[in-house]
């Protein structure tokens, strides 16, 4: 069911039923909540029974969305609304999570409990933000405007939410192009709680009824993209879908004017998927949750979307991101992970340390308001002259809205095929079919209407009698207490969706059988199935075959099975309320967004760029290492392509832009300058062949001083007995899965599966590693170091802290270097394996003895730094605090010192002695990895440029001033 949030316009209908002598309240006007905030837990065992107690008069004053549908408005009773139509408030499709406790896509795990954010006895702001506000304004005048709040799940929902204070931000559904009504419309809107966000005609054309409605409606709801015969049709796609920010941003710009330090700010539907990277573009700190009330399709229907890169990437900006069921979520992390290559974690999404949460919370109904009207005298009255039409014959019920998703054609070609097959139950069953017009304008929809009028009257005409007929089809709503009716006496309700968000349809059809105990036939491809499923029968509603034997099982059902499935549906609508959804979404949000805080307290601080170069301006004697690859390579445009771009992406690069920055760097006598990486020496020397710098390849393993011949750095007696049965188990894996690739190194070999279908690739990873495990490397002497999609096998102690000790060695040999080195600059993107580099340098670790006595013996191979899990695994195991890394790191550089297998009879020993480091001159950081032991953090290769290019310009006028006070003073 789309949502009000899905916007679109409602009519004016008043409310019926028994809030009809209510006057009109704010949609956010209520009962506030009591003192304190409970755990989560506790919230979810206590809130539940009290806010169906405490707060039965806000539902009094609201109508249900099935119940808008059938008042006159634009809604069926399910509360979905097509394209084109609206319910300002009507958000069933758009309603959310069903109650009291949210689900966790893949995404399950106990959470912590935080305590809501807040002071006891204070509400906490709550701007709701959606396309639609929940009221119908007409103009009376200059400036004078009439008001009339529209019933809807999301109103009715917001109603009950304790401890908030709710404003709602969004379109009013009517072009106000003047200031003087903008202002009245305003003040207007102001005492019902909405605040107005004014978009014209044009706008509203493009960003509405074009991207919103003929684009993402339709490919959400699996009826595809529109086929596009002519290029002018391409172009007006490209420019809807500029409107479609612009809209995004105009709601944005409204929202900044009206918030304040703390709110929460809650986002819906596909009409706003852009606003969340907006407003987090505004305010990093803002609390910002996002909640779709259509399905989200599979990835592979999802992919086809050509903005797809950009509205994924807004959407995980938000703190919270939440959809009705489990697969809508799971479809929601796999499009992640397929399209932007990012990591699905069982919370959420993941990129670069950052964690958007991903949750199912499918919403409910109140159904405390249905059963309330079967007591209204206006409702028994309805329920007695139903009863008496339809004497002796069972009645089944379909309410929906006349829509392509609705199955409504399916569902009346399987009662005639069970009239075909059973024609004893032709006098005795009748189907009662409410079906509201939609979008009448639409050539599609009115040939829809064509179709279903054709099929019903085919039916009656070849099975009905002169007193009887089948069929009976209503194309017009019925209000509120007529529709309670006919759910009372219904024995049979058929949803049929083709696709829908949730359908709340079968909500209320059930809580309004208390005493009946009918029976629900209900598609699987609607949301409500995933809740519903264990007592309904479930059905698909293309199998006509199917649909037509459920409905003579239902018929025909013994009542002990009936009131077995009605007893399990009864308990979960009445359990489970709109107001138990939205406060729970309010509150998983508060707690993601203190998590979050937590999180981010472990991660490091950005660079300090100036600081970082003042002290190496006044540095005498300075050591660059700089990463290779997602460092110092040039980025690479994949376009959302599965896998990204293989050829250019293996090709590993440098960036164009930082040529004249390390050649300034490197020519500064003062600065000695490496770039330490895994790749292959051939690759270095293909980047770095002309500068005057010193490269080390395959993590340090092999050196090659400036403009000289490569060397080896191995420790000797190196056993690399295993390299042949790991290559084989490679090229296995390599054979059988498409699309990866496996480098083998003198010392390593790597298995890459980046550009292989994800979770196929992460299966095959795992049996890779249950066979080196169990086999090739059981007893050997190396390391399994996982990254986010590679396998890497490299024997013990080859990491580029162990090998920079030699490394040292070398260049102090090589260079008669008697400076010490008070300056270190150490920036890469390296995995956690390798992150020892950063603890060898740093003052502030224990480093025992960096360097070892003569005569100590070398560390046992089962001896060795391991970098964080979530970054690299050992095959050991094990798990270290950093401080025990630190000392092992440098127990593993004393003791791999004393062995070289280079020609050179110097001391390795040389290069911890020539470091004369203080923490101030330290500045070790990490390239786009937040977890991460370096003290300082860049975000990417881009942010590496820039740095390394303000570094340089500042060496070179700093040198240039020196040469010039040098000139005077021999003048």
């Amino acid at each position: 069911m789309s949502s009000d949030a899905a916007g679109g316009q409602r009519s004016s209908n008043s409310t019926r039923g028994d809030a009809a002598a209510m006057p009109t309240p704010s949609p956010f006007t209520g009962e506030g909540g009591g003192a304190g905030s409970p755990t989560r837990v506790e919230r979810m065992l206590r809130d539940r029974e009290h806010s169906r107690r405490h707060l039965l008069f806000a539902s009094d004053a609201m109508e249900t969305d099935a119940a808008s549908a059938s008042a006159g408005m634009a809604f069926a009773a399910d509360g979905v609304q097509s394209p084109g139509r609206a319910s300002p408030a009507n958000m069933e499709e758009a309603g959310g999570a069903a109650a009291g406790h949210a689900a966790r896509p893949p995404l399950a795990g106990s959470r912590s409990g935080f305590r809501r954010l807040g002071l006891r006895g204070m509400k906490q702001r709550l701007l709701v933000v959606a396309n639609r506000l929940p009221v119908s304004a007409n103009r009376r005048g200059e400036d004078q405007w009439s008001l009339e709040i529209s019933a809807g799940g999301l109103v009715s929902a917001l109603l009950g939410v304790k401890d908030v204070d709710a404003k709602w931000i969004g379109w009013a559904g009517v072009n106000v192009p003047d200031e003087v009504g903008q202002k009245a419309l305003t003040k207007a809107l102001a005492e019902k709680r909405c605040i107005p966000v004014f978009l014209d005609e044009e706008i509203v054309h493009q960003y509405y009824n074009g991207y919103c409605n003929n684009i993402l409606w339709p490919l959400f709801h699996y009826l595809g993209l529109p086929q596009e015969d002519r290029l002018a049709t391409t172009r007006n796609f490209e420019s809807q879908f500029d409107a479609y920010k612009r809209a995004n941003q105009m709601f944005a710009d409204v929202v900044y004017q009206h918030y304040q330090e703390g709110d929460v700010i809650w986002c819906h539907d596909y009409h706003l998927m852009f606003l969340p990277k907006c407003l987090k573009d505004h305010d990093i700190n803002m609390k910002v949750g996002w909640f779709l009330h259509t399905p989200f399709p599979s990835s592979e229907i999802y992919r086809t979307l050509p903005s797809r890169l950009e509205l994924l990437r807004s959407v995980l900006c938000a703190d919270l991101v939440g959809f009705h069921t489990y697969d809508y979520a799971r479809h929601f992390v796999s499009a992640c992970t397929r399209i932007l290559g990012l990591e699905g974690t069982p919370e959420g999404v993941e990129d670069q340390g950052r964690l958007t949460r991903v949750a199912a919370f499918p919403i409910g109904i109140d159904s405390d308001r249905f059963k309330r009207a079967l007591e209204l005298p206006a409702v028994q009255r309805h329920i007695s002259e139903l009863t008496q039409r339809f004497a002796g014959r069972k009645v089944m019920l379909g309410v929906d809205r006349l829509d392509m998703i609705k199955g409504i054609p399916q569902k009346i070609l399987a009662f005639e095929k069970f009239l075909e097959e059973n024609p004893d139950w032709n006098d005795k069953v009748v189907l009662l079919q409410i079906a509201v017009p939609t979008r009448t304008d639409v050539p599609e929809y009115q040939k829809l209407t064509s179709q279903v009028h054709e099929i019903v009257g085919r039916i009656n005409g070849r099975f009905g009698t002169l007193t009887a007929v089948p069929i009976h089809h209503l194309d017009r709503s019925l209000d509120f207490h007529a529709l309670c009716a006919l759910y009372a006496v219904t024995d049979v309700a058929l949803v049929t969706s083709l696709r829908d968000g949730m359908n709340l349809v079968s909500y209320e059809y059930v809580a309004c059988q208390g005493s009946k105990k009918g029976v629900l036939i209900l598609s699987e491809f609607a949301g409500a199935a995933q809740s519903l499923g264990a007592g309904a029968i479930l059905v698909n509603p293309w199998n006509i075959t199917e649909v037509a034997d459920s409905i003579r099982h239902a018929l025909t059902m013994l009542s002990v099975e009936r009131e077995k499935r009605h007893r399990h549906n009864y308990a979960h609508v009445t359990n489970h309320t709109a107001q138990d959804w939205a406060e729970t979404f309010v509150c998983e949000l508060n707690d993601t967004v203190a998590e979050a805080q937590l999180r981010t307290r472990q991660v490091p601080p950005s660079l300090p760029s100036q600081m970082a170069i003042q002290q190496y301006l006044r540095s005498k004697n300075r050591l660059l290492i700089l990463g290779f690859n997602s460092t110092l390579t040039e980025p690479v445009e994949s376009s959302g392509r599965r896998g990204g771009d293989q050829i250019k992406e293996m090709e590993l690069k440098l960036d164009p832009d930082l040529k004249g920055p390390l050649k300034a760097l490197c020519e500064d006598e003062h600065t000695t300058v490496i770039v330490l990486s895994g790749s292959d020496r051939s690759v270095l020397d293909e980047n770095f062949g002309e500068f005057k710098m010193w490269l080390a390849a395959e993590h340090g393993m092999f050196l090659r001083p400036t403009y000289g011949e490569w060397m080896t750095t191995m420790p000797e007696h190196l056993n690399m007995d295993w390299v042949d049965s790991v290559k084989h188990v490679f090229e296995y894996f390599t054979e059988r899965t498409p699309r990866s690739h496996f480098e083998h190194r003198e010392t390593s070999f790597v298995w890459n599966y980046k550009y292989a279908d994800v979770e196929f690739g992460r299966l095959q990873a795992r049996d890779m590693l249950q066979h080196l495990w169990t086999g090739p490397i059981s007893n050997a002497a190396v390391d399994v170091v996982q990254g986010s999609r590679s396998v890497e096998v490299r024997s013990v102690g080859v990491t580029k802290g162990a090998a920079i000790d030699r490394i040292l060695g070398e260049i102090v040999h090589s260079e008669n270097m008697l400076t010490p080195i008070d300056y270190v600059l150490c920036i890469g993107h390296f995995l956690g394996k390798d992150e020892d580099i950063y603890v060898f340098f740093d003052p502030e670790y224990p480093s025992e003895s960096k360097v070892k006595p003569e005569g100590s013996s070398s560390a046992p191979p089962d001896r060795r730094p391991n970098g964080r899990p979530s970054n690299g695994r050992s095959n050991s195991r094990n798990s270290q605090s950093r401080t025990q890394k630190a000392q092992q790191a440098a127990s593993e550089r004393s003791s791999s010192s004393s062995h070289s297998s280079t020609s050179s009879s110097h001391d390795w020993r040389e290069g911890s002695s020539v470091l004369d480091l203080k923490g101030e001159n330290y500045f070790s950081c990490a390239v786009g990895r937040k977890r991460s032991n370096a003290r300082y953090l860049l975000n990417s290769s881009e942010e590496v440029v820039s740095f390394l290019k303000e570094m340089a310009t500042a060496t070179t006028g700093f040198q240039s001033s020196i040469a010039d006070y040098m000139f005077l003073d021999r003048q």
